[in-house]
């Protein structure tokens, strides 16, 4: 069986405080949890295979037509259907960025090219990019704010990259899952481009906005019905089970709990920035419920020691060993992650 890639591997290390996987800091909503748990009632029956409640629910949150929208099981699932559906021939990928999306490509038989986003520019996507965005480059996915990096493009690059990708006929792919602790997410979303480009697909998750990983619920949103619709027919008909179709539904009505982890977010990852700095160690400029920074080489695993998990980020494509990210927790458990790194 192939090693885990990702964090939040809390089977292997039971009784640790993660910090390996940026999950919304105030944990699941008891009301997601009851959803869910009030579901199992229906379990002798197939999950309803047009997700109406569910999309219909999605809708209103997104303020898009119900028929823009796609789920599957997680976020993951949703680049997988993207990429067998399109099959593009080519794809360029930033690097670092997350791995599925080269797993997905890969498995459609795509040739994958590399924009290698530069320590001294901060691991941000810069201009660039635009010179690597030709006619031949078949599809383009970003992840805004990056993962692992944390980084954002800037509205008016991601516009030059927008218009690029349209003069040149290149489908562009958003990864927006992270925009949900971001400060100004409103002004980073490309949402409101989806009307007038049909070639513009942007990922989201409950993954981390509601803490409920383990439950798998992602969805696209895309103005290309024909797209969606053969998306759709890259799985298998019941992939939305009823608890994550129920969980979803109510995870959505739950404003107020995502509006007090933004800012509980963006107090702390400030805090933490500042902190670990402090300590020593390099920290880049991630906007996103987590920070990325570079320490010595080991460091996860003299962490782990400590009852502490965060993520060694020496797997990723474009890092090598003694890059980290750690999430953004609350306080008391922030306090937690400087002791042991200290």
């Amino acid at each position: 069986m192939k090693d885990t890639i990702h964090g939040g591997d809390v089977y292997r290390h039971r009784d640790v405080l993660d910090f390996s996987a940026n999950m919304n800091p105030l944990g699941t909503p008891e009301s997601v949890i009851r959803a869910a748990a009030e579901s199992l009632g229906e379990i002798h029956n197939y999950p309803d295979i047009r997700m109406e409640a569910l999309r219909k629910s999605l809708a209103g949150y997104e303020q898009v037509p119900e028929e823009w929208l796609v789920c599957g099981n997680g976020a993951a699932e949703v680049i997988f259907m993207l990429a067998l559906a399109l099959r593009p021939g080519h794809a360029l990928l930033p690097a670092p960025t997350f791995a599925e999306y080269e797993q997905a490509l890969r498995l459609a038989g795509t040739e994958i090219s590399y924009f290698v986003l530069r320590e001294e520019d901060g691991f941000r996507v810069t201009e660039r990019i635009l010179e690597q965005i030709t006619p031949e480059t078949g599809f383009l996915m970003l992840c805004n704010p990056n993962n692992p990096t944390g980084t954002l493009i800037e509205p008016s690059l991601m516009g030059k990259i927008l218009d690029r990708c349209r003069e040149t006929g290149i489908f562009l792919a958003i990864d927006e899952c992270f925009q949900d602790f971001i400060d100004e997410p409103e002004r980073y979303t490309a949402k409101g481009q989806l009307a007038k480009c049909r070639g513009l697909f942007l990922l989201k998750a409950f993954t981390k906005r509601y803490a409920m990983a383990g439950i798998r619920l992602g969805y696209g949103i895309c103005s290309d019905l024909d797209l969606l619709e053969a998306m759709r027919d890259c799985v298998q008909p019941w992939n939305v089970s009823i608890p994550a179709q129920a969980a979803g539904v109510a995870a959505l009505k739950e404003e107020t709990y995502v509006e007090e982890a933004r800012k509980i977010v963006k107090r702390e990852r400030e805090f933490l920035r500042k902190e670990l700095a402090a300590l020593g160690f390099r920290v880049y400029d991630s906007k996103a419920n987590y920070l990325f920074f570079r320490g010595p080489e080991g460091l996860a695993e003299k962490t782990l020691k400590k009852g502490v998990m965060i993520r060694n980020c020496g797997n990723y494509r474009g890092l090598a060993e003694g890059y980290y990210r750690a999430a953004v927790k609350t306080h008391e458990e922030n306090l937690k992650l400087l002791e042991a790194l200290g």
